[in-house]
């Protein structure tokens, strides 16, 4: 077993001959911010494999290639997703009950957005709490982030978290669209495996039992079908189709299927309530053995709609003490990018982005991300009377961005090798 930490995969390698994977390179080391390479430029390097395995998390950047390229979605509907905002807490002892969890609903989401809270302590005096936040929302004035800087006043939570000390701060996307949306696994040259395909439990947020059993399940179908090759074909592209096999007799499969309805449930007639009461029905009672399967309603970044729609949002200023604001959090990422670098968020027209979002959406992206990465800058050069701009060294790699922007022309790709937050604790 060979490990490369601190190189980034950025490129899926194909075979010329067939157009299977053969294989990734990561990105070159040194390129300045103008594309140039610097004194320290190192090139990157190719790895090639007759199978190679997509383990990258949620909406990772390769994975949503060869899903692309492949079409590993054509008998499955989209993807949805939520993003999740996290902070770990050092309470006062007495206000410490270890192993306490807390799930919340409602406050202070509205009832058209879907989304929770958590609570729970673990360690010495440690607290983790956070809000998941459903992507698949409407209005353009909603911040994620502000929305959890809110919660964290409740009573209930801001009890624990008064006299404390907020140590750390995170956020990722996170995988929703459970059995509905699990795309072809398979492809000539390799497979998708744990939340590169999308296998969280919904109901019981969890999914790390599943990427755990897919990735042994696509390493037996690796197995034979790598001990199967006649002499002769040890060069030859490796088809794992017996990886979509396993995958549908495994308990993944039987698991997900029984939950299919829960998500989707709440965006029916039903409402916020009636898809609480529906979902918890079919999930825990009937256990899936329904002759229906829901769909999910538009993608995510289709969902927004124009801000002239909706009243704008007047969030409170943070206290300093049990909220903050958004530049102090990602602080405490430890996240950290060289900025002699080319962006690794790429927009390929900034003019026409601006053209195209600003005066529907009036600055979506610098609300949804939760990281400060995106702002309109008051500019009286520009026609529109603003100048977009990318602070990428904010980037905390949660790649709502690229999931969220209405008319999906920001690409998320690795920045250089070994950068980014730290994910201590968080």
């Amino acid at each position: 077993v060979e490990v490369y930490p601190g190189f980034a995969a950025s490129e899926v390698l194909y075979n010329e001959v067939d157009g299977s994977v053969k294989g990734v390179a990561t990105n070159d080391l040194g390129m300045g911010r103008d594309g140039k390479p610097k004194e320290a430029f190192e090139r990157g390097m190719e790895f090639h494999a007759r199978c190679t395995l997509f383990a990258e998390g949620c909406h990772g950047s390769l994975s949503k290639q060869v899903i692309n390229k492949f079409d590993l979605r054509r008998d499955s509907q989209h993807q949805t997703y939520a993003l999740g905002v996290k902070e770990v807490w050092e309470v006062q002892p007495e206000k410490f009950n270890k192993g306490s969890i807390t799930h919340s609903m409602g406050y202070p989401l509205s009832k058209d957005l879907y989304g929770g809270g958590w609570m729970y302590h673990f360690g010495d005096n440690l607290v983790s709490i956070g809000l998941v936040v459903a992507l698949d929302y409407e209005n353009p004035w909603v911040s994620p982030y502000q929305e959890f800087q809110k919660m964290k006043h409740h009573p209930m939570y801001k009890e624990v978290l008064e006299g404390g000390k907020c140590l750390t701060y995170g956020a990722r996307a996170l995988i929703e669209g459970g059995f509905q949306s699990i795309p072809k696994c398979a492809f000539p040259g390799g497979a998708l495996i744990g939340d590169s395909a999308g296998f969280v439990n919904l109901p019981k947020i969890k999914g790390t039992h599943n990427a755990m059993k897919s990735g042994m399940l696509a390493a037996e179908a690796a197995f034979d079908a790598l001990s199967s090759s006649q002499a002769g074909e040890e060069e030859g592209t490796v088809f794992l189709y017996d990886y979509e096999d396993k995958l549908r007799n495994s308990s993944i499969w039987k698991e997900l299927k029984e939950v299919r309805n829960f998500r989707p449930s709440f965006h029916t007639p039903l409402g916020l309530y009636g898809g609480i009461m529906y979902s918890g029905l079919e999930a825990y009672v009937l256990k899936g053995r329904v002759p229906w399967t829901l769909k999910h309603k538009t993608p995510d970044h289709a969902a927004t709609k124009p801000a002239d729609r909706f009243q704008k949002i007047e969030y409170e200023k943070p206290d300093g003490k049990i909220s903050f604001d958004i530049l102090t959090s990602v602080s405490r990422t430890g996240t950290n990018h060289e900025e002699d670098q080319p962006v690794h968020l790429q927009v390929k027209d900034w003019e026409k982005h601006t053209r195209e979002t600003w005066p529907q959406f009036k600055g979506v992206e610098n609300r949804f991300c939760p990281a400060g990465v995106y702002e309109y800058v008051e500019d009286d050069t520009k026609e529109l009377g603003v100048r977009f701009q990318i602070n990428a060294q904010n980037c905390i790699h949660c790649k709502t961005c690229d999931i969220k922007a209405p008319n999906q022309d920001i690409n998320w790709q690795v920045p250089q090798g070994g950068e980014g937050p730290k994910y201590y604790m968080s």
